[in-house]
């Protein structure tokens, strides 16, 4: 399982604990993660005022496309695992993606996801469906993140990480379709 790689997008407004926690998780657990600024390699200005510095633009992550549209396309494409927190999986919505998958979102964010009913809605706090997985809110990082390495290093790796973020009290509360 060695050469697990993963592309994180950062956006303006983006969460803080959203970004981070799921990067310093699947770095601890020994994969590969770009942080990709959206417009740019420049310092990106999170919701509570906080700046993140990418590793790298979108554009320079995957030189072919720098649109998310194309980026998530071709994942979807070839199965390889999308992942989305909060009002995150909106964006799988706007294009396209995972449709007639069970999903979950941030509660404010559940109507527009539902608008359409191209998806089946969870209260999940991480719902995995399939190659999607996705995450309530900025409460469920970790729950989320450790779903992320159990479904590209196993469930081995995952429980090696775990202890290292003293989050073995937290509910096991993935769902599973």
């Amino acid at each position: 399982m060695a050469g697990k790689r993963a592309l994180v997008i950062l956006a303006k407004g983006a969460e803080e604990m959203e970004t981070v926690i799921p990067v310093d998780v699947m770095r601890r657990a020994g994969i590969a993660v770009t942080l990709a600024g959206l417009t740019g390699k420049e310092p990106v200005q999170c919701s509570r005022d906080v700046s993140i510095c990418p590793d790298a633009s979108l554009e320079d992550a995957r030189k072919q496309s720098p649109v998310v549209k194309e980026v998530l396309k071709d994942q979807e494409g070839r199965k390889g695992l999308i992942a989305a927190v909060c009002a995150g999986p909106t964006a799988l919505l706007a294009h396209g993606i995972g449709y007639g998958s069970t999903v979950t979102t941030h509660p404010g964010a559940k109507d527009k996801m539902m608008d359409g009913g191209h998806y089946k809605y969870s209260e999940a706090r991480v719902q995995k469906d399939g190659h999607l997985i996705t995450s309530r809110g900025p409460g469920t990082s970790f729950e989320f993140a450790l779903a992320i390495v159990e479904e590209l290093m196993g469930a081995e790796v995952a429980a090696q990480t775990e202890p290292r973020t003293v989050t073995s009290d937290l509910p096991k509360t993935a769902a599973k379709c």
